[in-house]
């Protein structure tokens, strides 16, 4: 892909630019205006024109670059619809369990890292995930004060709803023994992990901080991510943290972030803090219950692997419902975080009390939203239709840990688990869908997602490549409000991806869909084969209201 400047202006090679026009010709342009575009002319932040080569040569001297792509396919940039920027960052310089085949082999990365960073005053890891590993258990308290040489650690497991820690962290907890959800040796969860985890994220420094937000941005772009939506709140960082990264993402230079605060609101001031912080809305993690790997999600039946519990309900009826009331009331974006059948429930009374109270078209304005979703009935699906929620799901869980010999079944038994994330009687039912990742728990990776979803592990859930990757990009930014973005027609905000690629296809669950949709007469633009086991795309550059974000740097030769 080559960049020349035309009309008498010199275009620095890497450099971002918000002036002048821009004209993309001689590829692919993945666009409902134009299913066989092949150019585009971006005029400063905004697409002017999709079309095809013979249209694109009477641009090429009336603009002021051009962009020669060989081939290469143009995108909307992905929207990554759930993510904890500070924690991404982190585990990507940092201590990353990610991984790890034995308790033995995190153990020995634990030490390694504690040797090698003699002055950070709390050492913070994550990833860890006992289910993939041969001892079957989680690292005890006693085991991990000796690989970190008795000092301060976390490490959150891989869902980030518990934490194994050491006696040194324990330590800066008054009180944490009777806290609920404390135990001496194994994780914590509950409310000894939020403590633990708001002491260890305490000593993070203003700097380190700032290096972990710049690292996740980066990353995000390099993956073709145009826009994240940061899930913040009192349980998961601080205000802080989340002002910090919007003032980052605000300055330019990588994708957008969109925050999102996850405290009930209970009156008017809470209403205000949102508004001090800039807040996208009072959703995000609003933790109704935990994670089904930590045994914290909210169910009406107990864990198969844990009869004696069915999880945890982090917010009872009556909060949920007076948030819902008062945000809605407020013209403010409610949302939850709520994964068992118990915990979805929970949220879908308090939205029919908030409808009921102010009339259902006025809930379904305001594109509440529901992170995760993960086990729904046929009457939560309806229900999700019925008052216009949105699901902000994770295709990415299921790949790790869906399918009858993953941890989904273990917790759930087979049956039960091949319920979970029920992506295409959603789309039947119309709820609109918005992928992301809760990275760190799964990487920043759209591509993986987009597949992970077309080929759900349970095939009845499966939907077609096109649906989930429009749920990727248009959904994001759908679920935020904004029907304007994440398509790439003329009016439309500049923010799109340029992708090397090999052959393009149309793959649809359905046979039948699938032979009219490869029909030309179908008019159904294609995407990169996201068979598993083939390549997937790599982004080759990345902008953002017409600045280059990214540009992947040429590999030596040999």
């Amino acid at each position: 892909m080559q960049t020349r400047a035309t009309g008498g202006k010199d275009l620095v090679e890497g450099g971002p630019s918000e002036e002048g026009t821009t004209l993309l010709r001689g590829g692919f342009v993945y666009s409902p205006a134009d299913p066989f575009a092949t150019a585009m002319v971006v005029q400063g932040d905004t697409v002017a024109w999709v079309g095809g080569e013979a249209a694109a040569a009477s641009f090429a001297d009336g603009v002021d670059r051009t962009v020669e792509l060989d081939g290469a396919l143009v995108t909307p940039a992905f929207v990554d619809a759930h993510v904890h920027a500070t924690s991404t960052g982190l585990a990507l310089t940092g201590l990353d369990l990610t991984g790890c085949r034995s308790l033995r082999h995190a153990l020995d990365r634990v030490a390694a890292h504690a040797a090698t960073h003699p002055a950070d005053r709390v050492l913070l890891g994550h990833g860890w995930d006992e289910t993939a590993w041969p001892e079957g258990r989680a690292p005890s308290r006693a085991e991990l004060d000796r690989a970190a040489d008795g000092r301060p650690l976390y490490l959150s497991r891989t869902d980030v709803h518990s934490a194994a820690v050491t006696g040194a962290l324990a330590a800066l907890v008054p009180g944490l023994d009777a806290l609920p959800g404390h135990a001496p040796q194994g994780p914590l969860t509950r409310d000894a992990h939020h403590a633990v985890r708001e002491a260890a994220y305490a000593a993070v420094t203003p700097v380190q901080r700032d290096a972990a937000q710049r690292a996740a941005l980066a990353h995000a772009a390099a993956q073709g991510i145009g826009a994240l939506h940061e899930c913040a709140g009192p349980r998961i960082s601080s205000q802080d943290d989340l002002t910090a990264l919007l003032a980052l993402a605000a300055r330019g230079g990588g994708p957008r972030v969109l925050g999102y605060w996850a405290e009930p609101v209970a009156g008017p001031q809470d209403l205000e803090r949102l508004r001090d912080l800039r807040a996208a809305g009072a959703a995000g993690d609003l933790f109704v219950d935990g994670s089904l790997g930590s045994h914290t999600a909210c169910l009406h039946a107990p864990y198969a692997d844990a009869p004696a519990t069915s999880g945890v309900a982090y917010l009872d009826g009556e909060v949920i419902a007076r948030h819902l009331l008062l945000c809605t009331q407020a013209g403010v974006q409610a949302g939850f975080h709520a994964i068992g059948d118990a915990a979805v429930d929970s949220v879908l009374a308090g939205v029919r009390a908030a409808a009921q109270a102010l009339g259902v078209e006025r809930v379904r304005a305001l594109r509440h939203r529901v992170e995760h979703a993960e086990l729904l009935s046929d009457t939560a699906v309806a229900a999700f239709a019925e008052f216009g929620l949105v699901a902000s799901v994770q295709p990415a869980f299921d790949a790790a840990w869906g399918g009858p010999d993953g941890m989904y079944a273990q917790r759930l038994g087979a049956e039960r688990a091949a319920a979970l994330n029920p992506y295409a009687a959603l789309t039947r039912a119309g709820v609109p869908l918005a992928l992301g990742s809760d990275s760190p728990v799964t990487p920043l990776d759209p591509w993986g997602t987009v597949r992970a979803a077309a080929f759900h592990r349970t095939p009845a859930h499966r939907v077609s490549a096109r649906a989930a990757f429009t749920a990727h990009t248009r959904g994001g930014w759908r679920a935020a409000g904004r029907d304007d973005a994440g398509v790439l027609v003329p009016g439309a905000p500049a923010d799109y991806a340029v992708w090397q690629v090999g052959d393009l296809l149309v793959q649809a669950p359905d046979e039948r869909v699938a032979n009219w949709s490869t029909d030309p007469r179908s008019g159904t633009p294609g995407l990169p084969d996201l068979t598993p086991g083939a390549d997937l795309p790599v982004a080759l550059r990345t902008v953002v209201a017409g600045r280059v974000v990214h540009r992947r740097q040429e590999q030596p030769n040999g």
